[in-house]
């Protein structure tokens, strides 16, 4: 048949020619890393509690389902941010719904667990450790080690009613007995979600599609049902948004990203690409799409983050209170 004057000016869409295949499955949810791990990149600030809590509302905007604010134990500051960017979402009655990093240890669970009674809010604590082996051999540990720290805090986290996510630095170079044993002592003791850490941007596609079916294969071993598994992918490769999206396809059910994709060295995986391409493809529903621009806007202003990595001079000049190292 042929083609109308109309037709022929419209822009053809290859990506569409042949059908589009879905990527995401129901149930998945979007997790914001850009107040804890993202702020760890070394050219940004850690934002004022303000600027803080209007990228908690934007993201609430976004849809994005979670969001990390904060390791309590690391400083009164950052306990005290992560108690009032609880309090926000309660008073504010926002849906997306708080996190927490913790080490795998007692002390580091005890804030987040204080926080929770005072502010009345579910919390999920994100307790990591390193599990491949050039962690274990920096840190002088060994798998008995590393269970036995896992357990210990994941039994109290249990105790005082607090979910666990179990987060394995570096889970894409640790070898798949040391990640069996680990896990399922970690799913055994309460934990109801693993985190996939892809955490120096080693994978490929193939790395993300081996570990996640060699990790539902174990969960199912586990006779353990409802169990959740994060993906949460940094951008040494350049391959963080790809691998995220990979990921979705494999089978994992909550993705974590950064705004603009910082982070520690090359950065995470970047929320706004990874919303803005599922939305464009028809996976998932923008209410504001607008609103990623000011999410960038207010991440960019907050963390004085210019996509350049700051030389001492200029830090100081701009920033005296900032550390910096010549």
């Amino acid at each position: 048949m042929a083609l109308t004057a109309a037709a022929l000016r419209t822009p053809y869409d290859w990506n569409r020619s042949r059908g589009v295949a879905k990527l995401i499955r129901p149930g998945v949810t979007f997790q914001d890393e850009t107040l804890r791990d993202g702020i760890q990149n070394p050219s940004v600030i850690d934002p004022k509690i303000d600027d803080k809590l209007e990228l908690i509302r934007l993201m609430d905007r976004l849809g994005i389902h979670l969001v990390n604010v904060g390791l309590p134990a690391a400083s009164p500051r950052n306990y005290a941010d992560s108690e009032t960017a609880c309090r926000a979402i309660v008073n504010e009655k926002l849906a997306i719904r708080p996190v927490m990093a913790a080490r795998t240890v007692v002390n580091d669970i005890v804030p987040i667990a204080e926080i929770q009674q005072k502010v009345g809010v579910p919390v999920v604590a994100y307790a990591f450790i390193g599990t491949s082996e050039i962690r274990k051999l920096a840190e002088n540990w060994d798998v008995d080690l590393i269970v036995k720290r896992s357990t210990e805090a994941i039994a109290f986290a249990v105790r005082e009613g607090v979910e666990v996510a179990y987060v394995t630095e570096d889970t894409t170079r640790a070898h798949p007995q040391t990640l069996r044993t680990i896990w399922k002592s970690a799913l055994e003791t309460g934990a109801t979600r693993l985190c996939l850490a892809d955490t120096v941007g080693h994978a490929t596609r193939d790395g993300v599609r081996n570990l996640v079916v060699f990790t539902r294969a174990l969960i199912d071993e586990t006779g353990i049902h409802d169990v959740g598994l994060d993906w949460h992918g940094h951008n040494d490769r350049g391959l963080a948004l790809d691998n995220a999206l990979w990921a979705l396809e494999y089978g994992i059910d909550r993705i974590h990203g950064c705004a603009l994709g910082i982070g520690e060295r090359t950065g995470n995986t970047p929320m706004e690409l990874l919303l803005l391409n599922l939305w464009l493809q028809g996976e998932i529903e923008l209410a504001e799409p607008e609103a990623l621009d000011r999410y960038c806007e207010v991440a960019q202003a907050a963390c004085r983050w210019d996509g350049r990595r700051l030389s001492s001079d200029r830090a100081a000049t701009e920033w005296p209170g900032l550390v910096t190292m010549r």
